[in-house]
Order: C-alpha cells, then sequence, then structure tokens
C-alpha cells in the first residue's frame, strides 16, 4: 500500500507541489472500520440499504471536519461524501465529488472520484463512485424486486464542537425564526431521497449508530484517554497561571496552546472559565471577566483528538488560597463527590449505585459542621438533589462522553466494559457566587473503572501548592499596545 501512495503522490506533483500529508486517519486501521460497518449489516433488514450523507465544505477559512456518524463508519474525511451500504451484498460504496484542480492547487490534494484504487487501498472500501452516480445507483436497486427499505439517520450530523443536544436545539433555532425557518440538512436529505425514490420505505439508522458507539474499543480509548491527559494539563497549567487581575480569556488562550501544540484538532467544546458571579451560568462561555481576589473559578475545557473529546472540570481559588468558608463547602463536597467516583463500578445500574452513594452522602452531612445556616441548607439540598435523581430508573451517571462531549446512546441497564462517562455534581451558594463543580471522565473496565483523569489535582493542599508556582502566563506578558 505505501508504494501505491507513494507513486500516486508524486503523480500529484503537479497539482499539490511539496504537499506531504496523510490522505486517511492512521488512527483507525480498515479493518476496524469494516468491522463497525459489519454490526450495522447485523442491525439493518437483510436485504435494505443504509445510506449517510458526510458533511458539506466548510463556511470561511476553517478546516474541514467530518460528520461524527460519517467517520465512525468509514472514516473518509471528504466534503460532501456519502456512502451506501448494500445489506444483501455486504459491501460498501462511498461517493465522492469529481477532482477540483485548482481548488486542489490552492488548498491540497483530497480524495476524489478519480482515485477509485486508491481509495479502496487507503480504507478497506469495496466500491468507489463519484457523488452524481448515487441517485443513478438508487434508481438501480429501486429496481430491485429484494430491496425495499433505507435506513438513514434521522439525527443531525455532529460537526465541530457538536453534540446532539446543542444540534437539535440549532435546528430549532432556525425553525423559529419567522425570516428563516430552513430544514435541516438531514431533514432535506430524508425528503429527497423520499420524494424521488417513493418505492423505498425510509427507517432511522440514528439508534443503530447510537448503539454501537456506546461501547468503545481500545483504539477510541486511546484517543479518550489523549484528550483527557491535554484537558488535564490545560486544567493544571490554568492553576499555575491563574491570579487576581488575569482575565477569563487568558486562561483560555493557555488552554488552546496546550491543545494544539499536543496534537488536538480543535476544542471539544467552547471553554467554560468562569470566575465569580459567572460560575453560576452553567454554560458560561464570553470569557470576558477579571478574576478577582476573592473568586472562586470555575475551569472546563477539554479537546477533540482524532474526532474523540473529554470533559474535565476543577475549580480553585482565584488568589491561591481556599478562603476559610472556601475550604468548609470544598471538604464537604469533595468527600461527597470521592464516594461517587468510589462506588462506580461494572454489572451494576446507575440507579443502584446512587442509592448507594445517597445513603453515604447523608453520612457525611451529619458529620459536617457547618459555620452558616446558608451553607449546610445548600448541603442538605446536594445531598437531596442527588438522592431524588436516584428515583429514575432511567438515570445515568453522569453524561456519555466519546465522539461527541455529550455523546449518543441511552442505556439503563448496568454498567459495561467499554462505556464511557463524566460525572460533575453541582453545589451551589447563589447568595455568595458559589459553584463547586468537579468533573472526571470515567473508563469502565471488566474488572471495574478507570478514572483517566484522576491526576488532575483536586485536594486542597495539591491545588494550594501548585498555584504557587508561575504558569504560562506569568512567563508571557500580554501585549499591553505601548510601543517599547
Amino acid at each position: 500500500m505505501k508504494s501505491l501512495v507513494a507513486a500516486f503522490l508524486v503523480a500529484l506533483s503537479g497539482l499539490a507541489a511539496g504537499q506531504d500529508i496523510p490522505l486517511f486517519t492512521s488512527d483507525f486501521p480498515p479493518e476496524e472500520f469494516a468491522q463497525r460497518r459489519a454490526r450495522i449489516f447485523e442491525s439493518i433488514d437483510p436485504n435494505a440499504l443504509a445510506l449517510l450523507q458526510g458533511a458539506p465544505s466548510p463556511q470561511g477559512y476553517t478546516r474541514f471536519r467530518q460528520y461524527n456518524e460519517f467517520y465512525y463508519v468509514c472514516g473518509v474525511e471528504v466534503p460532501h461524501a456519502y456512502i451506501l451500504l448494500d445489506g444483501a451484498r455486504k459491501q460498501a460504496t462511498v461517493y465522492l465529488p469529481h477532482r477540483n484542480e485548482r481548488r486542489e492547487r490552492s488548498e491540497g490534494k483530497l480524495l476524489s472520484a478519480e482515485d477509485g484504487e486508491l481509495v479502496q487501498k487507503l480504507t478497506g472500501i469495496e466500491n468507489v463512485a463519484a457523488t452524481d452516480l448515487l441517485a443513478e445507483h438508487l434508481a438501480a436497486a429501486a429496481r430491485s424486486t429484494n430491496i425495499r427499505t433505507i435506513y438513514t439517520p434521522f439525527q443531525p450530523g455532529e460537526g465541530i464542537a457538536m453534540s446532539r443536544d446543542l444540534a437539535l436545539r440549532y435546528n430549532a433555532d432556525i425553525a423559529a425564526d419567522p425570516f428563516d425557518g430552513r430544514t435541516s440538512r438531514e431533514g432535506r436529505f430524508v425528503l429527497l431521497v423520499k420524494e424521488r425514490f417513493p418505492m423505498f420505505e425510509l427507517k432511522d439508522l440514528s439508534p443503530i449508530l447510537d448503539n454501537l458507539r456506546m461501547i468503545k474499543s481500545e483504539r477510541e480509548l486511546q484517543l479518550i484517554r489523549k484528550a483527557t491527559r491535554l484537558g488535564g494539563l490545560a486544567l493544571i497549567e490554568g492553576m499555575r497561571s491563574t491570579a487576581p487581575g488575569i482575565m477569563e480569556y487568558e486562561l483560555d488562550a493557555m488552554a488552546k496552546y496546550i491543545f494544539y501544540r499536543n496534537g488536538a484538532q480543535g476544542e471539544a467544546y467552547y471553554s467554560l472559565i468562569a470566575s465569580g458571579p459567572n460560575a453560576l451560568v452553567g454554560h458560561y462561555n464570553a470569557g470576558k471577566r477579571i478574576m478577582k481576589d476573592g473568586d472562586m473559578l470555575l475551569f472546563d475545557f477539554a479537546p477533540d483528538v482524532g474526532y474523540y473529546m473529554s470533559d474535565v472540570t476543577r475549580v480553585w481559588p482565584v488568589n491561591g488560597t481556599f478562603s476559610p468558608s472556601q475550604r468548609e463547602l470544598y471538604a464537604f463536597y469533595l468527600a461527597c463527590y470521592k464516594a461517587i467516583l468510589n462506588a462506580i463500578r461494572p454489572g451494576v445500574t446507575a440507579q443502584a449505585i446512587k442509592r448507594e452513594i445517597g445513603a453515604e452522602m447523608e453520612k457525611i452531612l451529619a458529620k459536617t459542621k457547618f459555620s452558616k445556616p446558608l451553607y449546610e441548607e445548600a448541603a442538605k439540598r446536594f445531598v437531596s438533589n442527588y438522592k431524588n435523581s436516584a428515583a429514575n430508573p432511567a438515570t445515568t451517571m453522569g453524561h456519555w462522553t466519546g465522539m461527541a462531549t455529550h455523546d449518543v446512546g441511552f442505556d439503563p441497564g448496568p454498567l459495561k466494559p467499554g462505556m464511557v462517562f463524566t460525572i460533575e455534581p453541582s453545589l451551589v451558594v447563589r447568595e455568595e457566587n458559589i459553584n463547586i463543580r468537579l468533573e472526571d471522565l470515567v473508563i469502565i473496565t471488566q474488572k471495574g473503572k478507570e478514572v483517566v483523569s484522576e491526576f488532575i489535582p483536586m485536594e486542597i493542599e495539591e491545588i494550594e501548592k501548585l498555584m504557587k508556582e508561575d504558569g504560562i502566563l506569568q512567563r508571557y506578558q500580554a501585549d499591553t499596545g505601548k510601543s517599547r
């Protein structure tokens, strides 16, 4: 294969002179994508088709990022691509646009319909065709007496820093705008297929893909571990760099440097770097406040590494030292938080685990003395809310994490090896602008769990010691705009 790729790149030297980049991911071998497609074949009707639409060209000068679902099935990173899975033949056809030589000279080589043999070698996909042949191939399938069903995702595609909850909100906002009201891209695609080929019954492929994505392979876990490692390094450096007078956005810049310096392809989500009262806003992301002495800072940020995410959070005092009241509340919260981490294990439902933890939290609450009634009320509310969540049979430990920060899937059953999620309970005292929320990434294993983010300090003494060190922001001063 290497000799074929080398020869192909030599032949392209006139189109993309000097380019030396991989044309297909090295994170997964073609065999792993083939295994995923095989599981889709096992899940759809025997003679059905499955059809997925890839992401469109990006708007503006931004790098292309494939939809998660499309990448999961084949790993192809080309705009306006499609893949058709034939359930009867157990084969796949990827449809790619024709070569645009002018764009290649400007932006570099992309796989195209003209690269059929190379695409087959790189990806392991059996067939390659141009996108303008997709309709013809569906028409041929429509003439068959056996094929009557096409599966396609009804849920929105997950692009850059996108989870399904926000994708659905995006669609809802457009639908509610009286001067917009566009049909969603996935909705438009479903309508076009149905209008042009009404003989087919269309079924939703999303639940099948969601179920497959729930259990991660070892290669997927390695990418999630790296994303968690980088997120944790950013939090650690954030502790060092935090000081009164620093802007929230400066910590955002510092974290992004760590992400991109170490190979991340983007951010998993916008940074939630919230000081003082901003921490009470769940997804505050403006980053426009000057951090002040006496504030607590909530820092929630992680990268996108090879289409896999993490989600980690810590809180710390801006001045580097927990005040007596901050220490009091944080210590109570931390004891409860550790009880949650300790109880997580495979073979048990989240509901059962939460019931155990609720009882443990009651013991911690009973042993804790609070300096203010306000703090005691907040602690009791925190424990009560956690115990109440255990009453719901569909409760989860937190949220799934994988190709999306808030990853897809629904499984209220016993926790299984390969499941990945975060926990992030929140203790809030609104009257004093306090929101204590830690978040760690957990992988369920055969024998227990792996808390991937446990290297990030959470003990009071560890945090205070680390904050005495100079950080990146102290070593590299911001530009004041003044001439030297």
